[in-house]
Protein backbone atom coordinates (compact mmCIF):
# COMPACT_ATOMS: atom_id res chain seq x y z
CA UNK A 1 0.00 0.00 0.00
CA UNK A 2 1.36 3.37 -1.01
CA UNK A 3 0.95 6.22 1.74
CA UNK A 4 1.36 9.84 0.89
CA UNK A 5 3.04 12.13 2.98
CA UNK A 6 1.02 15.31 1.84
CA UNK A 7 -2.34 16.15 3.31
CA UNK A 8 -5.43 15.96 0.73
CA UNK A 9 -5.09 19.80 0.82
CA UNK A 10 -1.59 19.81 -0.06
CA UNK A 11 -1.89 17.14 -2.63
CA UNK A 12 -4.72 18.65 -4.42
CA UNK A 13 -2.55 22.13 -4.29
CA UNK A 14 0.34 20.56 -5.71
CA UNK A 15 -1.32 18.97 -8.52
CA UNK A 16 -2.72 22.55 -9.77
CA UNK A 17 0.37 23.70 -9.89
CA UNK A 18 1.83 20.85 -11.71
CA UNK A 19 -1.46 21.38 -14.20
CA UNK A 20 -0.84 24.92 -14.70
CA UNK A 21 2.68 24.21 -15.14
CA UNK A 22 2.20 21.04 -18.01
CA UNK A 23 -1.76 22.11 -19.12
CA UNK A 24 -2.30 18.20 -19.33
CA UNK A 25 -1.12 15.88 -15.81
CA UNK A 26 -1.43 11.92 -15.98
CA UNK A 27 -2.43 10.11 -13.32
CA UNK A 28 0.81 7.47 -13.53
CA UNK A 29 3.07 10.64 -13.43
CA UNK A 30 1.40 12.28 -10.14
CA UNK A 31 1.32 8.92 -8.70
CA UNK A 32 5.50 9.29 -8.80
CA UNK A 33 5.43 12.87 -8.62
CA UNK A 34 3.45 12.82 -5.13
CA UNK A 35 4.07 9.29 -3.08
CA UNK A 36 0.28 8.63 -3.10
CA UNK A 37 -1.43 5.46 -4.69
CA UNK A 38 -3.29 5.81 -8.32
CA UNK A 39 -6.70 5.63 -6.09
CA UNK A 40 -5.52 8.71 -4.04
CA UNK A 41 -4.87 10.94 -6.75
CA UNK A 42 -8.17 9.55 -8.89
CA UNK A 43 -9.87 10.90 -5.66
CA UNK A 44 -8.41 13.99 -5.77
CA UNK A 45 -9.08 14.40 -9.60
CA UNK A 46 -12.72 13.84 -9.27
CA UNK A 47 -12.76 16.55 -6.40
CA UNK A 48 -10.99 18.92 -8.32
CA UNK A 49 -12.81 18.13 -11.44
CA UNK A 50 -16.24 17.87 -9.65
CA UNK A 51 -15.03 21.85 -8.64
CA UNK A 52 -14.80 23.21 -12.20
CA UNK A 53 -10.72 23.04 -11.05
CA UNK A 54 -9.75 20.44 -14.03
CA UNK A 55 -11.50 18.55 -16.95
CA UNK A 56 -10.72 14.46 -16.42
CA UNK A 57 -9.91 12.31 -19.16
CA UNK A 58 -9.32 8.66 -19.30
CA UNK A 59 -5.62 8.11 -17.17
CA UNK A 60 -5.46 12.05 -16.53
CA UNK A 61 -6.88 15.07 -16.35
CA UNK A 62 -6.14 18.66 -17.82
CA UNK A 63 -7.04 22.59 -17.63
CA UNK A 64 -10.59 23.37 -18.54
CA UNK A 65 -10.08 25.61 -21.89
CA UNK A 66 -9.36 28.98 -21.01
CA UNK A 67 -11.26 29.93 -23.58
CA UNK A 68 -14.86 28.16 -23.49
CA UNK A 69 -17.47 28.65 -20.98
CA UNK A 70 -21.14 27.06 -20.85
CA UNK A 71 -23.98 29.12 -21.91
CA UNK A 72 -25.26 31.61 -19.83
CA UNK A 73 -28.89 29.54 -19.49
CA UNK A 74 -26.44 26.33 -18.30
CA UNK A 75 -24.55 28.79 -16.11
CA UNK A 76 -28.12 29.62 -14.16
CA UNK A 77 -28.50 26.04 -13.22
CA UNK A 78 -24.72 25.56 -12.34
CA UNK A 79 -23.67 25.96 -8.18
CA UNK A 80 -27.07 27.33 -7.72
CA UNK A 81 -27.12 26.97 -3.91
CA UNK A 82 -23.91 28.08 -3.80
CA UNK A 83 -24.99 31.17 -6.20
CA UNK A 84 -27.90 31.83 -3.69
CA UNK A 85 -25.86 31.77 -0.97
CA UNK A 86 -23.39 34.50 -2.13
CA UNK A 87 -26.00 36.71 -3.04
CA UNK A 88 -27.82 36.35 0.01
CA UNK A 89 -24.65 37.18 2.00
CA UNK A 90 -23.32 40.47 -0.32
CA UNK A 91 -26.94 41.90 -0.56
CA UNK A 92 -26.11 42.66 3.22
CA UNK A 93 -22.95 44.22 2.87
CA UNK A 94 -25.22 47.25 0.62
CA UNK A 95 -28.16 49.68 1.70
CA UNK A 96 -30.62 51.88 0.32
CA UNK A 97 -29.39 54.44 -1.40
CA UNK A 98 -26.44 52.74 -2.56
CA UNK A 99 -24.62 53.68 -5.89
CA UNK A 100 -23.27 50.54 -7.98
CA UNK A 101 -22.02 49.20 -10.93
CA UNK A 102 -22.94 45.61 -11.58
CA UNK A 103 -21.76 43.71 -14.83
CA UNK A 104 -23.41 40.59 -16.29
CA UNK A 105 -23.42 37.63 -14.66
CA UNK A 106 -25.52 34.36 -13.14
CA UNK A 107 -24.04 34.84 -9.75
CA UNK A 108 -25.12 38.82 -10.07
CA UNK A 109 -27.87 38.08 -11.48
CA UNK A 110 -28.72 36.34 -8.45
CA UNK A 111 -27.46 38.83 -5.93
CA UNK A 112 -29.98 41.58 -8.05
CA UNK A 113 -33.03 39.35 -7.28
CA UNK A 114 -31.17 40.21 -3.35
CA UNK A 115 -31.19 43.83 -4.06
CA UNK A 116 -34.13 44.19 -5.38
CA UNK A 117 -35.61 44.40 -1.92
CA UNK A 118 -33.73 47.58 -1.46
CA UNK A 119 -35.14 51.30 -2.26
CA UNK A 120 -33.55 54.20 -3.82
CA UNK A 121 -30.79 52.64 -5.40
CA UNK A 122 -29.09 54.26 -8.54
CA UNK A 123 -27.70 51.12 -10.72
CA UNK A 124 -25.87 50.70 -13.83
CA UNK A 125 -25.54 47.92 -15.71
CA UNK A 126 -24.44 45.89 -18.72
CA UNK A 127 -27.00 43.52 -18.35
CA UNK A 128 -30.83 43.64 -19.71
CA UNK A 129 -31.72 41.15 -16.69
CA UNK A 130 -30.27 42.49 -13.54
CA UNK A 131 -31.70 45.99 -14.97
CA UNK A 132 -35.54 44.39 -15.08
CA UNK A 133 -34.79 42.51 -11.68
CA UNK A 134 -34.28 46.19 -10.24
CA UNK A 135 -36.51 48.60 -12.02
CA UNK A 136 -38.78 48.61 -9.61
CA UNK A 137 -39.75 50.01 -6.42
CA UNK A 138 -37.86 53.42 -6.19
CA UNK A 139 -34.34 52.60 -7.42
CA UNK A 140 -33.33 54.33 -10.66
CA UNK A 141 -31.65 52.20 -13.17
CA UNK A 142 -29.25 52.82 -16.00
CA UNK A 143 -29.18 50.06 -18.86
CA UNK A 144 -25.92 50.78 -20.81
CA UNK A 145 -26.48 50.27 -24.73
CA UNK A 146 -23.45 48.79 -27.04
CA UNK A 147 -22.78 45.33 -29.23
CA UNK A 148 -25.93 43.30 -28.23
CA UNK A 149 -24.83 39.95 -27.01
CA UNK A 150 -27.90 37.35 -26.89
CA UNK A 151 -26.61 34.42 -24.88
CA UNK A 152 -26.31 36.91 -21.70
CA UNK A 153 -28.40 39.72 -22.62
CA UNK A 154 -25.90 41.80 -22.07
CA UNK A 155 -24.20 44.61 -24.27
CA UNK A 156 -20.35 45.12 -24.54
CA UNK A 157 -17.95 47.26 -26.82
CA UNK A 158 -16.49 50.75 -27.19
CA UNK A 159 -20.05 52.27 -26.86
CA UNK A 160 -20.67 50.53 -23.36
CA UNK A 161 -17.20 51.32 -22.23
CA UNK A 162 -17.67 55.23 -23.44
CA UNK A 163 -21.00 55.09 -21.21
CA UNK A 164 -19.24 53.96 -18.26
CA UNK A 165 -17.55 57.00 -18.35
CA UNK A 166 -20.33 59.15 -17.88
CA UNK A 167 -20.83 57.38 -14.29
CA UNK A 168 -19.31 57.87 -11.22
CA UNK A 169 -20.44 55.10 -8.57
CA UNK A 170 -19.44 54.61 -5.02
CA UNK A 171 -19.30 50.45 -5.92
CA UNK A 172 -18.46 48.15 -8.89
CA UNK A 173 -19.87 44.50 -8.34
CA UNK A 174 -18.49 41.77 -10.65
CA UNK A 175 -18.63 38.39 -11.34
CA UNK A 176 -16.15 36.42 -12.79
CA UNK A 177 -15.12 33.92 -14.85
CA UNK A 178 -11.90 32.69 -12.73
CA UNK A 179 -9.65 34.23 -9.65
CA UNK A 180 -5.69 32.53 -9.58
CA UNK A 181 -3.49 33.44 -6.74
CA UNK A 182 -0.81 34.97 -9.21
CA UNK A 183 -3.03 36.08 -12.41
CA UNK A 184 -5.58 37.80 -10.24
CA UNK A 185 -9.13 38.35 -11.69
CA UNK A 186 -9.84 36.72 -15.08
CA UNK A 187 -12.99 36.60 -17.80
CA UNK A 188 -13.28 34.50 -20.55
CA UNK A 189 -14.63 36.54 -22.91
CA UNK A 190 -12.28 40.15 -23.77
CA UNK A 191 -15.42 42.63 -24.26
CA UNK A 192 -16.91 41.20 -20.93
CA UNK A 193 -13.30 42.01 -19.30
CA UNK A 194 -13.15 45.50 -21.04
CA UNK A 195 -16.28 46.37 -19.35
CA UNK A 196 -15.61 45.14 -16.38
CA UNK A 197 -12.01 46.92 -16.00
CA UNK A 198 -14.37 50.12 -17.25
CA UNK A 199 -16.43 49.51 -14.31
CA UNK A 200 -13.92 49.69 -11.29
CA UNK A 201 -11.77 52.65 -12.96
CA UNK A 202 -15.23 54.92 -12.09
CA UNK A 203 -16.05 53.34 -8.58
CA UNK A 204 -14.70 54.16 -5.63
CA UNK A 205 -14.95 50.25 -3.91
CA UNK A 206 -14.86 46.65 -5.75
CA UNK A 207 -16.47 43.42 -4.43
CA UNK A 208 -16.34 40.50 -6.45
CA UNK A 209 -18.87 37.55 -5.99
CA UNK A 210 -18.01 34.01 -7.21
CA UNK A 211 -18.41 30.43 -6.13
CA UNK A 212 -15.62 28.33 -5.25
CA UNK A 213 -15.44 26.38 -9.01
CA UNK A 214 -13.99 30.16 -10.40
CA UNK A 215 -10.77 29.80 -7.63
CA UNK A 216 -7.85 28.61 -8.55
CA UNK A 217 -8.92 28.83 -12.47
CA UNK A 218 -7.51 30.41 -15.38
CA UNK A 219 -9.56 32.25 -18.31
CA UNK A 220 -8.55 34.20 -21.49
CA UNK A 221 -9.32 38.12 -20.42
CA UNK A 222 -7.20 39.81 -17.51
CA UNK A 223 -9.47 41.58 -15.33
CA UNK A 224 -7.47 43.27 -12.24
CA UNK A 225 -5.01 42.06 -10.21
CA UNK A 226 -5.81 40.82 -6.27
CA UNK A 227 -4.67 44.53 -4.54
CA UNK A 228 -7.75 45.38 -6.62
CA UNK A 229 -10.55 43.88 -5.04
CA UNK A 230 -12.40 45.41 -1.59
CA UNK A 231 -14.40 42.19 -0.86
CA UNK A 232 -14.36 38.92 -2.09
CA UNK A 233 -17.20 36.62 -1.26
CA UNK A 234 -17.43 33.04 -2.08
CA UNK A 235 -19.30 29.92 -0.92
CA UNK A 236 -16.25 27.65 0.68
CA UNK A 237 -13.17 29.56 2.06
CA UNK A 238 -10.67 29.20 -0.34
CA UNK A 239 -7.40 26.84 -0.72
CA UNK A 240 -4.40 28.24 1.73
CA UNK A 241 -2.67 29.60 -1.32
CA UNK A 242 -5.21 31.66 -2.64
CA UNK A 243 -6.49 32.60 1.14
CA UNK A 244 -2.64 34.12 2.01
CA UNK A 245 -2.33 35.73 -1.36
CA UNK A 246 -6.33 37.72 -1.28
CA UNK A 247 -5.14 38.60 2.30
CA UNK A 248 -1.14 39.61 1.18
CA UNK A 249 -3.06 41.78 -0.80
CA UNK A 250 -5.38 43.10 1.82
CA UNK A 251 -8.83 41.78 0.27
CA UNK A 252 -11.77 41.48 2.84
CA UNK A 253 -12.70 37.40 2.34
CA UNK A 254 -16.58 36.78 3.14
CA UNK A 255 -17.34 33.12 3.06
CA UNK A 256 -21.38 32.72 2.76
CA UNK A 257 -23.15 31.69 5.89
Amino acid sequence: MTFSRFTPEQRRTMIMDIAREKGRILVEDLVLQLSASSETIRRDLNQLAASGALRKFHGGACLPSLVDENPFSMRMSEQTAGKRAIACTAARLFGNGETMFIDTGTTTLFLAEELSRLDNLSVVTNSSAIAGTLSGRTNSVFLLGGLYQADAGETTGEATIEQIANFRAAHTVLTIGAIHARNGVMDFSLGEAQVARAMIEQADRLTVVADHSKVGRGAFAKVCQLDMIDRFVTDRRPPTDMMDALLAAGVEVIVAS
